[in-house]
């Protein structure tokens, strides 16, 4: 980007920003960062089953809505000449909250599954697009080493929202499914999503601090340039084409179990299913589950910095996909107590949590040296959210085919092809050296 002809000047608001300090707003923001998300990608999906939706609808249609998050990078731009960080977090919250809300009152309607595939794409597309903005804000507003004290509260937070979501609010959905009926019980669940977002969003009106960016008048110009070369460069990386299907096919197996495996679990046992209530899914998957998927993010991290990447590939996709056999297993023996479903359940979060730190790692040293670090890091995250568009969409249709046993089967063979893409990976030399070093 040439700075002769964009030019961004940041600023705080002394007004608004006089003795805020990062804890008054850092953990509620990346809260509604995963809030809407987990709505959107998990929670409805559960709700969609509640009230008599196919499995390969509801894949379908809540796999399509992941698209906002692959096509975010190519607005990420335009967002960037908003002058003010804040009020575009606070708008983007307060369209999250208005689709929510219209989702509880389409539930009793006859065309209710139209109504809020509707809703839910315009969640996700304010969500995608809050990312963005959330993320700028708090780079732009926080020197280093705040940046780092405050980072590990950011997955925190994020995976706090993942609690309340699909342990909390489905659990109450479960309660009240059996006194209300599920359209009561999911109306209400998504009206108290929708409050929460507001009432914070109301929150960050004063907490959020007033970042703001003076761009100069030619800057819509520049941008456009700017992204067009950014993508012309992402494809000329050395090994694209190749990383571009590690990383689309590295969640080819995990994307459709978490797609499939919450109602599979609320499915009946006469089709295959465990026949679960939603308390006991939102017990298991969403609270003993989600624990386990941060243990196991947790461990992987200090697993791979000591190993390095290269090293750790083959464990970190082992860990990926061989647990996915628990579901299988669920499948065929169809096990009734809630202990032995929810260890088999943790056991292959743990696997995810411990695993997905993979591609991630992949991502970032595979763009470390290109000149747009972080635009072409943005690309390669909408690439792996593709894949998990892509499999979750056809999921359902699978599920339809196969049954639950085979399907799950089917999840393991999934895994082959990023097994056998190991040894041409392009994993930078340069930075294994780095990593062998620091882990002598």
């Amino acid at each position: 980007m040439s700075s002769s002809t964009l030019t961004a000047k940041t600023s705080l608001n002394p007004a608004a920003t006089q003795a805020r300090t990062p804890a008054t707003w850092v953990l509620s923001l990346y809260f509604l960062q995963g809030l809407p998300f987990f709505m959107v990608n998990v929670v409805a999906g559960l709700m969609l089953k509640s009230l008599g939706v196919s499995n390969e609808d509801i894949t379908r249609w809540t796999g399509l809505l992941g698209l906002a998050w692959v096509f975010k990078p190519l607005w990420s731009p335009l967002l960037e000449l908003a002058p003010s960080k804040k009020w575009m977090v606070i708008v983007f919250q307060a369209v999250g909250a208005v689709a929510l809300g219209l989702i509880a009152l389409s539930l009793n309607l006859p065309n209710f599954f139209v109504l809020c595939i509707a809703m839910l794409a315009v969640a996700s597309i304010a969500s995608a697009s809050h990312d963005i903005v959330c993320d700028g804000l708090y780079i732009a507003t926080l020197n280093g080493k705040q940046r780092a004290v405050w980072a590990g509260w950011l997955g925190t937070c994020f995976n706090g929202s993942k609690l309340f979501a699909m342990g909390g609010l489905v659990i109450l959905a479960g309660h009240l499914e059996k006194t209300a009926g599920p359209v009561v019980a999911w109306a209400t669940v998504f009206a108290i999503a929708a409050l929460t977002m507001a009432v914070l969003a109301g929150y960050h009106v004063w907490a959020l601090p007033d970042t703001r960016k003076s761009v100069a008048v030619d800057a819509a110009g520049e941008v456009a340039g700017t992204l067009g070369d950014v993508i012309r460069s992402f494809f000329q990386l050395k090994g694209v084409w190749t990383a571009i299907a590690f990383i689309l096919l590295f969640r080819a197996g995990e994307s459709q179990v978490q797609a499939l495996g919450p109602l599979f679990m609320k499915d009946a046992r006469e089709l295959g299913g465990l026949g679960m209530a939603t308390t006991d899914v939102g017990l298991s998957y969403g609270t003993a589950g989600t624990l386990a998927f941060l243990a196991g993010s947790i461990a992987s991290g200090y697993f791979t910095a000591w190993l390095g990447l290269r090293r750790a590939m083959l464990w970190l996709l082992l860990a990926m996909n061989l647990p996915n056999l628990a579901f299988y297993l669920l499948a065929m023996f169809q096990p009734t107590d809630l202990w032995a479903i929810s260890l088999a359940v943790s056991l292959e979060t743990f696997g995810y949590g411990f695993g997905f730190v993979a591609v991630i790692l992949f991502m970032m040293q595979f763009v470390a040296k290109s000149k747009y670090q972080t635009a072409h890091y943005a690309i390669a995250t909408g690439f792996m959210a593709l894949g998990y568009v892509i499999f979750k969409s056809v999921s359902g249709d699978i599920q339809k085919f196969l049954g639950y046993q085979n399907f799950f089967l089917w999840v393991l063979l999934s895994a082959v092809p990023v097994f056998l893409m190991m040894r041409i990976l392009p994993i930078r030399e340069d930075e294994e050296a780095q990593e062998g070093k620091s882990a002598a």
